[in-house]
């Protein structure tokens, strides 16, 4: 039931009396996080910055649905690395080269009082700011352009924080677009630096602070798994498979998903980006799992691909330990010093000599294929491995080679939709200094035999 409440208003206060409801501190889901990792990112970002040079870090808006409706916060990846901060109307400067010691790093927050406290729940006061992100000197919002004003004096390049990943699609303007919009026109003496390079190549190498949250989302994922391997059986709904993930993930201190769901049976697998997760599920037919977890902000990515009936059929079977020996043979390669593109090509010639082996290409198709599209292309047409962690698609410069604690996902797949199903497996790995990838999803089952005695127990 929503709140009922009215307003007694006369000429010096309003007052709000409130009925039938119960009101929480506003806190995140996931236990507190280490204050040590958002200082040791922004003192590796500070040590790649210009002399005598500032970088300011907005939040992300909440984002209107209509009406007074809006859409759940998500903090901007690039604040909340940098400072933990996990709230709306922040905003983050630093400064190593000031002369006042006291502005090197600065945090703006909206500023909290009781009636805030009553209607939308705690926000950080300026003593948890500091427990939170480890920066001293923190400021109310409304102060940000006079203390801005006597920062710029001191600094000679500025850096804004544009999104240059290589899968965005910007059609909304952010917050923090219009913050650099309004930075560059009232202070437009100063040389102008960008922080994105800077980022993606901090962000990519893990802390291992950050390996174990990331951890923690892989490991709720597999509690979601397990779940739903108990509960898949003939007639069941692709949206109730996703009411079950979601009920474990809440009950574990998720959010809830690190991006949209696809439960896809039957042909809908055959549709990359299947999303609408409406359809029944029938005997005989696969469901793929495309599905991962969130936790503290940090991503996990899991792709499964299970018999509706509990038991793959021969030829389901034999496709399913294709795709499975293309993740292990492929993760073997995710080693220091591997270039993303040229990876892609070898694990090509995988699927190939696969796709060879069960039918599905001859050596015609193989020899006359073209090179742009290779014959494999058919059957697997997208990336095998991108960069995860705060981002699901995360932050990396992929023609830059790789290096140990990145975090890659693995996800080769076969559709076939002449057949009616397509496969798709999935795991998160962690490159190492030597030697294969950890397995960040190493307890979650994917072994034939395991997911059909699992789901016959």
């Amino acid at each position: 039931m929503a709140p009922f409440y009215f307003a007694y208003v006369n000429s010096n206060f309003i007052s709000f009396l409130i009925f039938d409801t119960q009101f929480q501190i506003n806190t995140m889901k996931y236990l507190p996080i280490n204050k040590q990792l958002f200082i040791k990112n922004r003192k590796n970002f500070m040590a790649q910055m210009k002399p005598n040079s500032l970088a300011v870090f907005n939040s992300n808006d909440i984002y209107p649905v209509s009406a007074d409706s809006t859409l759940p916060f998500e903090q901007h990846r690039d604040i909340f690395f940098l400072s933990g901060v996990d709230q709306e109307e922040s905003i983050l400067i630093v400064f190593p080269d000031c002369p006042k010691e006291n502005l090197r790093e600065v945090l703006f927050l909206r500023e909290t009082n009781e009636h805030i406290a009553v209607w939308e729940g705690e926000k950080l006061t300026k003593e948890k700011a500091f427990e939170t992100s480890g920066v001293k000197t923190v400021f109310w919002l409304q102060d940000l352009e006079k203390v801005l004003a006597e920062m710029m004096a001191y600094a000679e390049t500025v850096y804004i924080n544009t999104n240059e990943h290589y899968r965005a699609k910007i059609e909304t303007e952010t917050r923090e677009a219009r913050f650099t919009k309004w930075l560059l026109n009232k202070y437009p003496a100063h040389t102008v630096a960008k922080s994105n390079p800077i980022l993606q190549r901090l962000r990519s190498v893990k802390d291992q602070i950050e390996l174990d949250l990331i951890q923690k989302a892989c490991d709720i994922t597999e509690k979601g798994f397990r779940r739903i391997l108990n509960f898949v059986q003939p007639g069941v709904w692709e949206y109730e498979i996703e009411a079950e993930f979601s009920h474990e993930f809440l009950r574990n201190r998720s959010k809830g998903f690190a991006y949209t769901p696809i439960i896809a049976s039957g042909n809908n697998a055959n549709v990359l980006h299947y999303i609408e997760n409406n359809q029944q599920c029938k005997a005989g037919d696969l469901i793929l799992l495309d599905v991962g977890a969130e936790y503290a902000n940090y991503s996990s990515d899991m792709s499964r691909t299970i018999p509706v009936s509990g038991r793959f059929t021969d030829r389901q079977k034999e496709v399913y330990n294709a795709v499975n020996r293309v993740k292990n043979d492929a993760t073997k390669m995710l080693v220091p010093g591997t270039d993303w593109a040229e990876y892609h090509k070898e694990v090509g010639k995988l699927m190939t000599s696969e796709l060879l082996g069960i039918g599905l290409l001859d050596k015609a198709d193989v020899q006359n294929e073209n090179p742009d599209w290779p014959a494999y292309k058919k059957y697997f047409m997208h990336g095998t491995s991108h960069h995860m962690g705060l981002d699901t698609h995360d932050y990396g410069l992929l023609y830059e080679p790789m290096q140990a604690n990145m975090v890659f996902t693995v996800e080769p797949g076969i559709y076939i939709p002449e057949e009616g199903f397509g496969i798709r497996l999935e795991d998160d790995v962690v490159i190492q200094e030597k030697g294969e990838p950890f397995n960040l999803m190493r307890n979650i089952p994917i072994e034939v035999e395991e997911i059909e005695d699992i789901m016959n127990s």
